[in-house]
């Protein structure tokens, strides 16, 4: 065995190392539990080199050490220690690892520091400055470490991290290993309390592969299972596990566990909850998924795994190839997230397809609690394939309450010659069925999606086009695009209905539109209308009727866009109104008829802005009609 130096040696930090020291010790004091975090992370590396020369077949010292991590408390002493069976550092490691780090890496956590001070937590991780994190609960460090090697003899590293750091010989009788002792600050005596250990240890090192025992009692019990091969995992594992990384009491829905090399090796075990939260009023969940590099838990809330369209989802994502301890710019390392996120968006709304083809009835449970997030997705252009036949809708070929159709569906009950997919908003499904502008859709039997969620206004013209069919609101349909399709049963007119032309029925259009005034954008015949007398639809392009309420709704000084008005050229009130325009023009009955017409337009449309006016003129109209009945009865006498 060769032996130690025997002189204490004094030992000077490098210029960025005592800035980092000062940072840590005076301003980093958000998050003070992540030191613990660190040390175990340290450690069980260690113990993984270890192991790994003992596969191999290498002599260890003390051979018939437990690989594992121990931590020791004393209150009284306000002591915190730590100690690991794992490979152990030489003299010069000591100097190389804890007395100095790479420059950019340093200097760049410094910067980063600067920029995202409100980050701290993750900074620490990301920058391979862990160890220094002790110093943020500790006053003075000793570390007293001998390697694996049989031959090589222990050291002892103490500092106060004000600047400089002492190394001396070890104690002979040292075991393989390190052991970190921490002083701790006296505002900081909360990390010799076993309950704040043991909770940073589940917060963090949970599923660290190596038993971490306090004071004699190990912590870490639950497995990590997404490591291991899903024949290997029984159901039960999956519903525990479930319950106690995503803190519920329920059972998943379901949860998909995969496996990946490519672009970049990790491990991914997701869950769907079966309550949603925001529905029963808990506010906008956070992005669920808890970040591990090496079974060690980075980040329990990590945005850049999945999107917030997803964020109901939990589970876990692991990967050893993250860079953690990097010296690279923050955009490289973003890139490796992207492309694991990439990867396991499109694994598991691949999963949720398959679940709604094989267990319809859990999708169906799925659909009724996060339908309306999922449809939050339609701006996700690179997975908009997978994701679009997933949205499902009701339909006016649905008639068991609660039924939904999926696109899909759609598509394949479309008529002949029908090119569009077809639909329409509105608060209920009873007040979309009494829309006048479904008639002609009706008639035709053409099938037409009904949205009453307002982000359906958003989600189907988002998505564009399905199977290469466009999507298209009722109100703002081409309806030249239906001419060619024939109603399942001809409408007989009533025998007694006059001949009108067209140029009679426009010339009382342009009546309308005199009385009506600035309060329509025009008035015009209608091509959509069957029963009905008339309808308002929008006037911009693109924009459905309710898109415009929406955004009216939303932006309260922008006045409503002006609606076109459409009159049934064969209806019967509107031949009576003809009769009465031919008669006499500027009939006062004529105004008012057309005045409550109007009303009653705007009442199905969903936007009265002068309900006083408009009870006013249906009284006005009353009185007139019923002047009207009994002068016909005094006549009949």
């Amino acid at each position: 065995m060769s032996k130690p130096k025997s002189t204490v040696e004094k030992h000077v930090f490098q210029a960025e190392i005592r800035q980092l020291l000062d940072i840590l010790a005076h301003s980093l004091y958000t998050h003070r539990d992540i030191f613990v975090r660190e040390l175990i992370s340290n450690a069980a590396d260690a113990l993984d080199k270890a192991r790994f020369k003992s596969i191999k077949g290498e002599s260890l010292a003390d051979p018939n050490l437990d690989f594992e991590i121990q931590i020791e408390l004393d209150k009284d002493k306000r002591l915190f220690t730590i100690r690991d069976t794992g490979i152990g550092m030489t003299h010069d490691e000591l100097v190389n690892n804890i007395g100095t780090i790479a420059h950019s890496g340093t200097s760049e956590f410094i910067k980063q520091l600067g920029e995202n001070g409100g980050d701290k937590l993750n900074l620490i991780g990301r920058f391979g400055v862990g160890f220094y994190s002790v110093f943020m609960a500790g006053d003075k460090v000793e570390i007293t470490t001998r390697p694996a090697d049989p031959e090589t003899p222990a050291y002892r590293w103490t500092s106060d991290g004000q600047g400089s750091y002492e190394i001396e010989p070890g104690p002979a009788d040292a075991k393989r290993g390190t052991e970190i002792r921490v002083h701790l600050r006296e505002d900081a005596q909360q990390f010799a309390e076993k309950y704040t250990i043991e909770s940073a240890i589940k917060k963090y090192s949970n599923f660290v592969p190596f038993p971490i025992k306090v004071d004699g009692e190990q912590i870490n019990k639950q497995s990590a299972i997404w490591r291991e091969p899903k024949t290997a995992v029984k159901e039960e594992q999956y519903k525990e596990f479930f319950k106690f990384i995503a803190n519920e009491t329920e059972e998943p829905l379901t949860w998909m566990h995969f496996s990946a090399d490519a672009p970049i090796q990790f491990h991914a075990l997701l869950f769907v909850p079966k309550t949603n939260r925001e529905a029963i009023g808990f506010g906008k969940d956070e992005t669920g998924i808890n970040l591990f590099v090496r079974r060690v838990m980075v980040d329990n809330h990590a945005q850049e795994v999945l999107p917030d369209y997803l964020r109901f989802v939990r589970g876990v994502l692991d990967s050893d190839d993250l860079p953690l301890n990097i010296s690279r710019e923050t955009l490289q390392e973003n890139a490796y997230l992207h492309k694991i996120s990439s990867t396991v968006v499109g694994r598991f709304l691949s999963h949720l397809q398959e679940l709604a083809e094989k267990e319809p009835k859990i999708y169906r449970e799925i659909w009724q609690q996060y339908g309306r997030v999922l449809k939050e997705g339609y701006m996700d252009f690179a997975h908009k394939e997978k994701l679009a036949p997933l949205f499902r809708f009701d339909s006016s070929k649905n008639s068991e309450a609660g039924a939904t159709v999926s696109l899909s569906d759609y598509v394949k009950r479309m008529r002949d010659k029908q090119e569009a997919i077809y639909y329409l908003s509105g608060a209920t499904r009873e007040a979309i069925e009494k829309n006048p502008t479904l008639e002609i859709f009706k008639a035709k039997d053409i099938e037409v999606l009904y949205c009453t969620d307002p982000v359906d206004e958003f989600a189907l013209p988002g998505l564009i086009e399905f199977d290469k069919k466009p999507l298209q609101s009722v109100d703002q349909a081409d309806l030249k695009k239906i001419e060619g399709i024939e109603p399942l049963e001809k409408k007989e007119e009533a025998e007694s209905a006059p001949e009108v032309s067209d140029k009679e029925l426009r010339d009382l259009a342009r009546r309308f539109k005199d009385i009506l005034g600035d309060r329509v954008e025009e008035v015009v015949l209608s091509e959509r209308l069957v029963d009905s007398p008339a309808v308002l639809v929008g006037t911009t392009p693109g924009l459905s009727a309710q898109m415009e309420k929406l955004m009216h709704m939303m932006q309260h000084d922008t006045p409503m866009p002006k609606r076109k008005m459409e009159i049934n050229g064969k209806h019967p009130l509107i031949h009576r109104l003809l009769k009465i325009y031919q008669k006499d023009a500027k009939s006062p009955f004529l105004q008012q008829a057309v005045e409550t017409l109007f009303d009653s337009v705007v009442l199905l449309d969903g936007m009265i802005t002068d309900p006083h006016a408009m009870a006013l003129r249906t009284q006005q109209m009353l009185t007139q009609s019923t002047e009207l009945y009994m002068k016909d009865l005094k006549e009949e006498k």
